[in-house]
């Protein structure tokens, strides 16, 4: 009692800490006369402090650390111990526990029943943090869809099935599918919401033997979604997929695909389906399309937040705003090549020209550019819409990958009429190209002549900034990575601890790695001569080429991602 009886009175409090006049404090103890409880709400109701500043004030007056829970997840654990609905009613979200003790986030330490009512309930001691109170709710909607949940939907779904396994029946048809697995449509958008809010770019549901496996593909890395799912809800699960998208669900012995389009939390989210029999069941690949998180990502899209190193950003911002020639970016699938396409063409789209793009399939709305999408059934292939491109008057065309002969030399043409022209093409370095585009036949001075520049590039994760932590070199690390020890010893090397903003990952983001060639006059003749891609790359280095390998190795040193990851992405070379 004594402890409490000594308090600093909280306007004194918030004066200190500059958060509010004393003459502004006098006004509001005045008005509130004999009721000096409400004084903190009093203040936050006339504008005079915000929530955080009272919550920081009382948690200094009761001698307790503060705390803001921003992208704040409870980690699944306690879910397994703790009930979501206590959580709610008091309201706290707990944050950690060690030595048997439980670190909680509570909004009022004055609520001295409350928190008795709940030490007897947690039964075990508790550590106090403070939080406001609109922290811990919006922690608590962020981490619900957990496996507390999944699990008792589980068991319900198990026992309507284990019923229908009994009496031999296989679920066929979309009233038995809606009547008698309704927990399966629950199953389906539970793992559908948490891949949104996990920022995955696909969901696989695979069967394995007695089980089925549910993944997430964030930041370009499969990861467990969730625990293994009974082996008895595959079927139903990707009959539930089946009906979501139209399609066959009595056939399960060729690949079929789909899509379909919900509306989850306040805005329209596309996913598209692919669907491959497989030995155990049919595995399922769902590419999700946030369209309006990726139109608003769009819109704000520049190159200098790509991550490129500031002299290929100079080098490639040149390249793209020449009046003609081929502007060629390579790479493996899912290496960003058209997010930076899409980066370039949103940098030049000024409205003065005309800029069309052929694609397969449009992902995202570009505003002021005529898109089209190929469709290969209905004939129109690259080429053939790439010809009737040019009969539309363009003055910049971006052609999404070159995949033949016929859709190159057409491209290389029309570079050489005068347009500036977009693509991409499937290589690991900027010198593969040039051989890619030999083994289709294309003669090389009209490639040479056409095109401006090449640029390969690779994603890489970065660092999560909430648990980013320093380490050493060790020496095992140093013969992976192809680094002198010695050298390298005393360098400042970071990673992630792994946290609930990177869900133990350590890694939170990507961004590109870039390999620029610039086609100098030099580079061109000695492509001509046909010269060993040993020398050109010589010569293309000592003009200030950085490959792969060196801008990865960068990025690592100033501790935006780890050797770990490089390793994952680039080959190592010996430095």
């Amino acid at each position: 009692m004594g402890r409490v009886l000594n308090r600093k009175p909280l306007g004194d409090l918030l004066v200190e800490q500059g958060f509010l006049e004393r003459k502004d404090l006098d006004i509001a103890i005045a008005r509130l006369g004999s009721s000096p409880g409400s004084l903190g709400q009093a203040l936050v109701a006339d504008g005079l402090i915000t929530e955080e500043q009272l919550v920081s004030a009382v948690a200094e007056q009761h001698g307790l650390p503060f705390k803001l829970l921003i992208n704040f997840r409870v980690d699944q654990k306690f879910f397994q111990t703790v009930s979501v609905d206590l959580m709610h009613r008091h309201p706290f979200v707990p944050i950690d526990e060690r030595d048997g003790v439980l670190t909680i986030a509570i909004p009022d330490p004055q609520n001295l029943l409350g928190l008795d009512e709940l030490e007897l309930l947690l039964n075990r001691p508790l550590r106090l943090v403070v939080s406001p109170r609109a922290d811990i709710l919006a922690a608590l909607s962020r981490s619900e869809g957990s496996s507390q949940a999944l699990k008792e939907l589980e068991a319900e779904y198990r026992s309507v099935l284990v019923k229908e396994d009994e009496r031999g029946e296989e679920v066929l048809s979309v009233e038995k599918i809606t009547q008698d697995l309704s927990p399966v449509v629950k199953l389906m958008d539970t793992i559908l919401l948490s891949a949104l809010q996990r920022r995955a770019s696909d969901i696989h549901i695979e069967a394995t033997g007695r089980a089925t496996q549910v993944k997430f593909r964030v930041d370009g890395i499969l990861l467990p979604a969730l625990e293994p799912l009974d082996g008895k809800l595959h079927a139903p699960l990707v009959s539930r997929l089946k009906v979501m998208s139209d399609l066959d669900i009595a056939e399960r012995r060729v690949p079929q695909d789909g899509r379909f389009r919900m509306r989850l939390d306040r805005k329209t989210v596309d996913f598209r389906v692919s669907i491959l029999p497989s030995a155990f069941g049919e595995s399922v690949v769902i590419r999700i399309l946030d369209r309006e998180a990726i139109t608003a990502g769009v819109s704000a899209l520049r190159l200098d937040r790509l991550g490129f190193n500031p002299e290929d950003l100079r080098r490639f911002r040149r390249a793209v705003t020449e009046p003609h020639g081929m502007v060629l970016v390579t790479g493996p699938t899912g290496s960003g090549k058209t997010t930076t396409l899409y980066a370039a063409i949103t940098e030049i789209n000024t409205g003065d020209d005309k800029i069309i793009t052929i694609e397969d399939p449009v992902e995202y709305q570009l505003p002021g550019v005529v898109q089209i999408p190929v469709n290969e059934k209905k004939g129109l292939t690259f080429a053939r819409g790439l010809r009737s491109i040019l009969r539309h008057d363009p003055d910049k065309i971006m052609v999404g990958e070159i995949r033949d002969a016929e859709t190159a030399q057409i491209a290389i043409q029309s570079a050489l009429t005068g347009h500036l022209v977009f693509t991409t093409v499937h290589a690991n370095h900027v010198f593969d190209v040039i051989g890619r585009f030999v083994n289709m036949g294309i003669e090389p001075y009209n490639f040479v002549s056409s095109l401006n520049c090449v640029l390969a590039q690779r994603l890489v994760r970065l660092i999560c900034q909430a648990c980013r932590e320093q380490v050493r070199l060790d020496k095992t690390q140093a013969e992976e990575s192809g680094l002198d020890s010695e050298r390298y010893r005393d360098v400042q090397l970071y990673q992630g601890r792994g946290c609930g903003e990177c869900h133990g990952t350590g890694y939170r983001g990507r961004q590109c790695i870039t390999e620029f060639l610039d086609l100098t006059e030099e580079i061109k003749e000695m492509i001509l001569a046909r010269r060993p891609i040993s020398e050109i790359r010589y010569r293309a280095m000592t003009d200030g080429m950085t490959t792969l390998r060196q801008a990865a190795l960068a990025k690592a040193l100033r501790g935006e991602t780890t050797l770990r990851e490089i390793n994952r992405v680039t080959f190592v070379e010996a430095t």
